[in-house]
Formats: structure tokens, sequence, C-alpha cells
């Protein structure tokens, strides 16, 4: 012969606790969201008025008067120490892609949009940050920035 007792029911006090947490949980997903998004569909446009970051959350217009582009090169950032991301300040650090504000070994802030590591556009900037690009093909748009930089100087 068996008794049965059942529980006293919890509240539903300690369920509004957890909400908090979900909603949490909702904003982390909403954000790697985001991020595998941005960092498939990122694009740099040249327009009239500077250099136009597009698909991510870090997307941004930096004007052509901010633009150092006499010291503006590609690089590979295996072989140049001073130019690797030391600390990220604010942004995206996942395996294969960095994006948002980056702090950088030799102490100078960048803003990064990386995917690939040996060929990255690099541009000073006259703001008190450097820009560190992956383009599909950085020379070429290395000789595009140049080129309306140029044409906006009247050289």
């Amino acid at each position: 012969m068996e008794t049965v007792f059942d529980i006293v029911p919890a509240g539903v006090r300690p369920f509004y606790l957890l909400l908090p947490v979900f909603a949490l949980l909702i904003g982390v997903l909403y954000v790697l969201g985001v991020t595998g998004y941005g960092s498939q569909r990122e694009r740099f446009v040249l327009s009239d008025a500077g250099l136009d970051f597009r698909g991510d959350v870090w997307g941004r217009r930096v004007p052509w008067s901010a633009l150092q582009v006499e010291k503006a090169r590609v690089v590979d950032l295996t072989r140049e120490p001073g130019l690797r991301p030391r600390s990220r300040r604010m942004g995206t650090a996942l395996p294969g892609y960095a994006a948002g504000w980056f702090r950088l070994t030799s102490g100078e802030r960048a803003l990064l949009y990386v995917t690939a590591w040996r060929r990255v556009l690099y541009v000073p900037t006259s703001a008190g940050y450097s820009l560190l690009l992956s383009p599909q093909d950085p020379d070429a748009m290395l000789r595009e920035i140049q080129r309306r930089a140029g044409r906006r100087s009247g050289a």
C-alpha cells in the first residue's frame, strides 16, 4: 500500500527572477546573429562623402578629410607585430573575424574589419585611430582610395 503526498506548488514569483536571464540570453543571441551576418555581408563603400562601413553594428562613415591616404598600405599582420590587435575595447573577436574597436600592440587605437590576417589594408586617420580592413582585393581598394583622394586634393 502506497501513501502519496503532493508537493506544494511553487509560486510564480521565482520565475520572474529568471526573466532578466532570459532577456540577456536573447540579447546575446541577437548580437551573435548580427555579428555572424556582418562577418559575411560587411561592405566597404567609397563615396564622395568618404569611406562607409555597412552591414555590421560598428558601421560608420570616415570622411575623406580624416583619411591619411599617403600612409595607407597593404600589410601582413603576421609579419608586423605592432599592428596586431592586442585587446578588444568594444567589438567582436571570433576565430577568423575581428570587428570593432581594438588597441593594437603598438598602443594605437584601431577600427577593425579583419577576416584575413595576411592581406590587410591599413589606413591611418587624423581622428586618433587607424583602420584595418579585409577587402576582397586590398590592392585595388588602396589604389581607388588614393585615386579618389588625389582627385579631391586637385592633384
